[in-house]
């Protein structure tokens, strides 16, 4: 089993900045790919970035991209999301999740943390 703990979401204003990271323990493959999601209320829940089992590939959402950083330790299982230039769209829970392969598709990702709430708002 996988465990997967989310910390470092808050309440942000426009424009200013925030970092989450994910600790995963457990029966963890260095081979997972890892990636962020996040789901607003009465919105499906989207990827907003994957990475790797070693740092690469990556991927953004279109909303992510060029705002967004997604970065790992590989040795520690640890995962973080850079966010800047935050807006109110950008406000939603944020959850780690991690897939057996790198992938971009929401039903590859089978171990999910509990998420974290980010609030953009002044």
């Amino acid at each position: 089993q996988v465990q997967l703990t989310e910390s470092g979401g808050g309440l942000v204003p426009p424009g200013g900045s925030l970092r989450l990271s994910c600790a995963a323990s457990g029966s963890v493959d260095s081979k997972f790919g890892m990636a962020w999601f996040r789901q607003a209320p009465g919105r499906e829940r989207e990827i907003v970035a994957a990475i790797g089992r070693s740092g690469a590939p990556t991927s953004y959402s279109d909303s992510a991209e060029g705002r967004f950083t997604i970065t790992r330790i590989t040795g520690q299982n640890t995962v973080f999301l850079q966010m800047n230039s935050l807006n109110p769209e950008d406000s939603a829970i944020y959850y780690c999740a991690a897939a057996k392969w790198y992938s971009t598709y929401t039903e590859d990702y089978i171990y999910w943390g509990q998420g974290t709430q980010v609030t953009v708002s002044s």
